[in-house]
């Protein structure tokens, strides 16, 4: 009687510690909160008909990238809209799907 209970404890046990590491793992799903934080760039070339913008940007602490001049995608092609070449911006960025795309940008025109 006594294994019988034990090996009823331990199935127990071992089932809730499962359910845990599957309920926190959903969390990684997610963008990260540094996203939101902004970057300070010029931009350098506006390409409207391949939704693409060139930066040259200070560190994207969220990405890990140090300051550098490199084209991005842009997740909406209205965003390119808004500024032109030789306009210093803040920007939004992250990598999805292996690319690096321009979330929000807005111009720092006084």
């Amino acid at each position: 009687m006594k294994t019988l209970a034990l090996t009823l404890s331990l199935l127990l046990a071992g089932g809730h510690a499962l359910a845990q590491s599957q309920t926190n793992d959903h969390d990684s799903h997610h963008a990260s909160p540094a996203a939101s934080e902004t970057t300070e760039a010029e931009v350098r070339k506006v390409d409207k008909a391949a939704k693409k913008i060139t930066l040259k940007h200070g560190e994207i602490k969220n990405l890990d990238m140090p300051p550098m001049t490199m084209v991005f995608q842009v997740k909406d092609a209205a965003l390119l809209d808004q500024v032109q070449a030789g306009d210093k911006v803040r920007f939004t960025a992250d990598k999805i799907n292996g690319a690096y795309i321009v979330l929000t940008i807005e111009s720092m025109k006084n």
